[in-house]
């Protein structure tokens, strides 16, 4: 696999809908739909991992995958990833309050989650038909599919691969690789946000384990799909990494519980991506440089260069989220509000529930217009050996890549863009 293209989406809940909108425009290259799908290798966790899936469902036409993921997206309802009834939250309320007030007496420990997530495995399986995988695999659509996930009995990270015959496995420190066919259930495992969905039996060797979101463990997003063959890696974020820098805290109150949760869910989906994409820049110019000499060991594998691209956000999501609150059902804006002060204090923890069409409608849109800013750069970056007519960029083109981006986004941020939702 010369040259191979790993695709990276890592988790961030509702906020998946803006990597379909990147993927969409992708779709509409005239390459891409003459080519067929650019990215043989696919990485994901969380809602990276819902998309990643129906990429390698639909890798025999990723024109039309992209599509069809966008429309699926578009539509969404909370009701299809939760339950939104009174008696199931009334349920759900009831057994915390008996777990925190007697369990100790009772015994405790039935509480398993904040949200009941049951049925986003139905609308999993009426969307997702993943025996089509395999069948991709074989007629060369796709190389390999993997997705992380969480084990909550052990602690390790666990990735499920699903590739073409002789795939590289690997096993390192609390992590543990499986190969195996893909499964709806595997998908719902990564997407269990702690806390918030319940996590998922999964059966593991002769034995099963409850699994959870796969971004809990998952401080290295980029390793799977290099390690997998990958030579060039195009990654999505979900972060406004050029605003986030800009923000300066305004309330010296004592931070309320929402804001807590949004915190640890923004180092949890947000911060790997962006701190393995600077380690890769770190190491490809140290690289470049002789800094790294190869060892040139036999049964060592040899270190090489990779180039990467990444997509973030030109608008920060969560005030974004702010705005659409009013869009889930009233059950579920008490129940967030209730953890915060106010609609700022739960704007990042209410960015990764609001399920909302007008929500995911309006980060689509956002995605759909970053990629329409740079596509003749991410064509290029797709295509850029194919023909012989452009060489892989160095190592500190990466650097530069990233620089134009933050221009781009300063440009804009300065002009108050925001797609209407």
């Amino acid at each position: 696999m010369e040259n191979a293209l790993g695709l990276v989406m890592t988790g961030g809940g509702a906020r998946g809908a803006y990597q379909v909108g990147i993927l969409k425009r992708i779709g509409e290259i005239k390459r891409v739909q003459t080519h067929g799908n650019p990215f043989p290798i696919i990485g994901g966790s969380s809602a990276g991992a819902i998309n990643g899936a129906a990429l390698a469902v639909g890798s025999d036409d990723f024109a039309l995958a992209t599509k069809v993921l966008a429309r699926v997206w578009s539509d969404l309802r909370p009701s299809d990833i939760f339950r939104c009834d009174v008696l199931s939250q009334a349920h759900n309320s009831l057994t915390w309050i008996l777990d925190l007030s007697f369990g100790g007496i009772f015994g405790g420990g039935n509480a398993r989650s904040l949200l009941d997530a049951t049925p986003l495995r139905h609308f999993l399986n009426t969307h997702l038909h993943c025996d089509r995988i395999h069948d991709n695999i074989k007629r060369g659509h796709l190389y390999a599919l993997a997705i992380s996930t969480t084990n909550f009995n052990s602690g390790e990270s666990y990735l499920f691969i699903q590739g073409k015959k002789g795939h590289p496995m690997w096993n390192r420190v609390r992590l543990v690789t499986v190969a195996t066919r893909i499964t709806v259930d595997h998908i719902c495992a990564s997407a269990a946000i702690p806390l918030i969905f319940q996590p998922v039996r999964l059966k593991i060797a002769r034995r099963s384990a409850f699994f959870g979101d796969g971004c809990v463990r998952l401080q290295q997003p980029l390793s799977p799909v290099i390690r997998l063959g990958a030579e060039k890696v195009f990654a999505i974020g979900v972060r406004c990494e050029n605003l986030e820098h800009q923000k300066e805290p305004t309330d010296e109150r004592d931070p309320s519980l929402a804001q807590v949760m949004g915190v640890l869910f923004n180092v949890m989906f947000l911060d790997h991506l962006a701190t393995d994409i600077e380690h890769l820049e770190r190491l490809n110019q140290r690289l470049s440089n002789g800094h790294i000499i190869q060892p040139g060991i036999e049964g060592y594998e040899e270190m090489r260069p990779l180039t990467s691209l990444l997509i973030t956000p030109s608008v920060d999501l969560s005030r974004l989220a702010a705005q659409h609150q009013s869009d889930i059902p009233y059950l579920i804006q008490y129940f967030v509000n209730s953890l915060g002060r106010d609609a700022a204090s739960c704007a990042d923890l209410m960015s990764y529930l609001l399920f909302a069409s007008k929500y995911t409608r309006a980060l689509i849109e956002i995605g759909y217009d970053d990629a329409s800013q740079r596509i003749d750069e991410i064509e290029s970056f797709l295509y850029s050996s194919d023909d012989g007519a452009t060489e892989n960029p160095p190592a500190s083109a990466i650097g530069t890549s990233k620089s134009r981006q933050a221009g781009s986004l300063a440009k804009r941020a300065e002009l108050g863009k925001v797609p209407r939702g």
